[in-house]
């Protein structure tokens, strides 16, 4: 099974916290695209998903993802039978808007038929957690099948 690690960022969290994960999962097959480069139609739901999303504004997805959603909407494409896990960048200081842009993109792949798993880990930039850190233990606790028999 493969592992494609998508990411969403406006700033570049999402992608160093992408590359980490990309790196504890390097004995495996793993890719990782940025949002703006990777067609949804190419979602393979033989492949496990990992999205890393940051927020944006007022509780936005950021600028690297709406691009993604925005066809993945237009398309209608279906997505049953995809699962995916997804690592969610935010800020408590914004309130309401803490984590916004990872739980629209979460929303956003369940209403094509997707399925996510695991839990939704939710990066607070106000803690003193690096997000790479929370990123290495989070992934570990993933049941994604192929790392679990090897």
């Amino acid at each position: 099974m493969r592992v494609v690690i998508l990411f969403g960022s406006e700033l570049g969290t999402s992608e160093l916290v992408a590359g980490v994960i990309a790196d504890e999962l390097s004995a495996h097959d793993v890719s990782v695209f940025d949002m703006m480069d990777f067609d949804p139609g190419d979602l393979d739901a033989s492949d496990f998903h990992i999205v890393v999303c940051s927020t944006a504004g007022d509780g936005e997805l950021p600028t690297g993802a709406e691009p993604f959603f925005d066809i993945l909407d237009a398309d209608a494409c279906d997505l049953t039978g995809l699962r995916f896990a997804l690592f969610g960048l935010g800020d408590t200081i914004y309130g309401d808007a803490f984590n916004k842009g990872g739980e629209i993109a979460a929303e956003k792949l369940a209403e094509r038929g997707a399925i996510q798993v695991g839990e939704h880990a939710r990066h607070d930039f106000s803690s003193e957690v690096k997000p790479q850190d929370l990123a290495r233990e989070w992934v570990q606790t993933l049941p994604i099948p192929a790392l679990a028999t090897s």
